[in-house]
């Protein structure tokens, strides 16, 4: 009984009855166009003209299936009634060919059985109720709208009638669910993901995986700028290491506070990794808040401007602003040398902070990382990510230009 009118059959009766509804406009037209072929006859007197109508109903139908929405609609109804699990189904709306004549088939398939069931349920229904109340109802029995057959009115025949009315009520909900299952069945098949949905379902995964991949620039950022400094400073410590020990005294306290710093900054994001104290926005690290301190640490001489308030800037751009001039001084440092001057710019805008770190070309082979740099893809992407640009290149012939303009307002899935 459960299988015939438990909750997933009721609930999959209505949606055939919802799509029995669905058809009735296109079942409507299907009667004009009987009609002008048919003047001495009435469709809705007429099986045969009403079946021809139905005929003519299904393939304007199958038309409205093309349209892009009548897949999520479709989709809506069917996880909320039929009981389909979602992961089964696509989402948002028929893009290509292929899913729309999929859907057109769904559509056709859910009005056509709907338009029967909701039939059946509209006349059996009524009928079969009039029959269980014929040994009850003198009325009924002599009324001259049924106008029973005399053999129907014998106490053997109305004796049976209660049963064969609910005999007729428990066809009609076998009817309805086995209609009802045969569109859970077919429901995956057509409204389920095309293969260019799950191309798209790829794409997105492929930019989940993108954001994620931010912890691993943090990590790149934050130790090869340690790296690289720490390197300029040892190096131009042994070169005075007997002519100037006061140097060699202030290179090696250099080095030890920027490893202390790292290894903090290396802490915070593998407890990321670890899902441990997260931020607000799921990262940790310094912002531009920090930035006097790294100019004072990075090895190389920095003349710096700032126009606007860098402290107004939002948690997330700071951060992506810092490793951009993180990232940048270690590119000058590498390219141009500890002793060559960097000329830095950060202007706080209404709508966006703009940065520009200039410095000159040596001429000289830079200090390469094993297995090359990374430095100026990283900074493209945490620019990208964020809604802004970032651009690198020589300028001037003889100097090194980085720009990099972030939005100060960004969406919030962008923050995350």
């Amino acid at each position: 009984m459960t299988l015939l009118l438990g909750r997933q059959a009721r609930l999959r009766w209505l949606h055939l009855i919802i799509g029995g509804a669905l058809l009735m406009p296109c079942f409507l037209v299907g009667t004009v166009v009987v009609g002008m072929y048919n003047r001495d006859g009435n469709a809705f007197d007429s099986l045969p003209l009403q079946l021809t109508a139905f005929a003519y109903a299904l393939p304007m139908a199958a038309v409205t299936g093309l349209f892009p929405l009548a897949r999520p609609l479709s989709v809506a109804a069917v996880r909320a009634l039929c009981g389909v699990p979602a992961e089964r189904l696509a989402d948002g709306p028929a893009r290509t060919r292929q899913a729309r004549v999929r859907t057109a088939g769904w559509l056709t398939l859910h009005l056509a059985l709907g338009a029967v069931i909701s039939g059946m349920t509209l006349a059996l229904t009524p009928f079969a109720v009039t029959v269980m109340t014929l040994p009850f109802l003198s009325s009924v029995r002599n009324s001259a709208v049924l106008d029973l057959p005399r053999a129907l009115t014998r106490p053997w025949a109305l004796a049976l009638a209660p049963f064969a009315g609910l005999g007729m009520l428990v066809a009609l909900a076998g009817c309805a669910a086995a209609a009802g299952a045969l569109l859970a069945r077919r429901a995956p098949l057509l409204l389920g993901p095309t293969p260019d949905d799950r191309l798209a379902a790829a794409e997105r995964r492929a930019a989940d995986l993108a954001v994620r991949n931010r912890l691993a620039r943090e990590l790149h950022d934050s130790v090869g700028h340690a790296l690289s400094a720490v390197t300029l400073q040892a190096g131009a410590a042994r070169r005075v290491l007997d002519s100037d020990p006061e140097f060699v005294r202030e290179a090696l306290a250099a080095i030890e506070e920027t490893t202390r710093r790292t290894v903090g900054e290396l802490d915070s994001v593998l407890g990321l990794l670890r899902q441990e104290d997260e931020g607000e926005d799921g990262l940790t690290g310094p912002t531009l808040d920090a930035l006097d301190g790294l100019l004072a640490r990075c090895g190389v001489p920095v003349s710096y401007v700032a126009r606007g308030d860098p402290g107004t800037v939002p948690a997330a751009v700071s951060r992506a602003a810092y490793r951009i001039v993180q990232e940048g001084l270690s590119n000058a440092a590498r390219h141009g040398g500890r002793a060559a001057p960097v000329e830095l710019r950060i202007a706080v805008c209404d709508e966006e902070l703009a940065i520009t770190l200039d410095n000159p070309l040596s001429g000289r082979t830079p200090v390469v990382r094993p297995g090359g740099g990374r430095g100026l893809r990283g900074i493209a992407e945490r620019a990208v990510l964020l809604g802004g640009r970032a651009e690198a290149g020589p300028h001037d012939d003889d100097r090194w230009r980085l720009t990099a303009r972030l939005p100060l307002h960004i969406p919030a899935q962008e923050k995350r």
